[in-house]
């Protein structure tokens, strides 16, 4: 319903038109449109390599700290480790995930204490004002998604001054609550693990894949794995197609495209496959997805469900 009323003066008609909109309205009505309804709800964000650059070098200095676990932890030979590693990544997520598909027992807490505890936080990053004022004027639920421990993600929020900006943090342990450490035995969801008395020769089955051979499932659930998502979605109450995920990794955007989440490629202006958006830096998030504020991002207009007055001016 609207409402006229006029005001004279000697050479002007002033009409001021007031319109009132009530979500309860019926879905036809023409102002209260889908138009109006935020398509957004949710964001959910990776941490390492998305909310800080991959040239702050932390990366580089988690990676050599994987390799220094295998070769002291395990015994791998140093010479087979870095190809190890790359193809475990490749094939598993996180070369933890892969390391324990192929037969590797070694508890969780100690490599996560091995590979993050030592990891010279204060020196790889600073403080980032800008971007903690850009997540705290969002107007949506924030949440973390990670495939690293607990501890880590916390240590990098804080460092970067990001505490309290987020609603949650989904990450290992969430994804894997229930392990015995001191079997190296974890459950994560219905993925199971087919028992190994010697490592699968998973360097053989790279240079030679045997369309025949049955890769191990790995007990750990991460991220690319769809079904990773799934519970992460599921624990937080997330509905994705109201969601955008940010992440760095081109496989982790892709399982998240496929879930039906919107999806933003972050450290590479290139857009791929799957990926809805990219962003050399999540600093541009603002003017890449403005929507995400409730503004048309064709109009620069704020969209304004509820209640809107407006006032026009005719000469008479």
């Amino acid at each position: 319903p609207f409402f006229l009323f006029f005001s004279f003066t000697t050479s002007t008609i002033t009409l001021s038109i007031i319109l009132i909109s009530d979500r309860k309205m019926d879905q036809k009505d023409s102002f209260h449109s889908a138009e109006t309804d935020p398509k957004y709800d949710c964001v959910l964000f990776d941490v390492d390599d998305t909310l800080y650059p991959f040239s702050s070098g932390l990366a580089v200095e988690c990676r050599k700290n994987i390799e220094e676990y295998m070769h002291q932890k395990l015994g791998i030979e140093e010479s087979k480790i870095e190809e190890l590693c790359t193809q475990l990544y490749k094939i598993y997520g996180t070369t933890m995930a892969g390391l324990r598909a192929i037969g590797y027992d070694f508890d969780y807490d100690d490599f996560h204490s091995f590979v993050h505890g030592r990891l010279p936080y204060n020196r790889r990053l600073k403080p980032d004002p800008v971007l903690r004022s850009i997540l705290l004027s969002l107007p949506l639920r924030k949440v973390i998604f990670t495939n690293s421990n607990e501890a880590h993600a916390a240590e990098v929020l804080k460092v970067l001054g990001l505490e309290g900006c987020f609603e949650s943090i989904i990450c290992f342990e969430t994804l894997n609550p229930t392990y015995s450490s001191d079997k190296g035995d974890c459950k994560a969801g219905d993925l199971e693990t087919t028992p190994i008395t010697t490592p699968f020769d998973i360097m053989g089955y790279g240079s030679q894949p045997n369309a025949e051979t049955v890769l191990p499932k790995t007990p750990i659930l991460c991220k690319p794995s769809e079904a990773a998502f799934e519970r992460a979605l599921e624990i937080a109450n997330i509905n994705p197609k109201r969601t955008v995920f940010f992440d760095d990794s081109v496989r982790n955007i892709q399982s998240g495209k496929l879930i039906g989440l919107h999806t933003v490629l972050v450290g590479t202006s290139q857009r791929i496959k799957g990926a809805d958006y990219a962003l050399e830096s999540i600093h541009n998030i603002t003017e890449a997805l403005p929507e995400l504020w409730g503004v048309d991002g064709n109009s620069g207009k704020v969209l304004y469900p509820g209640k809107v007055a407006i006032e026009a001016t005719v000469t008479a």
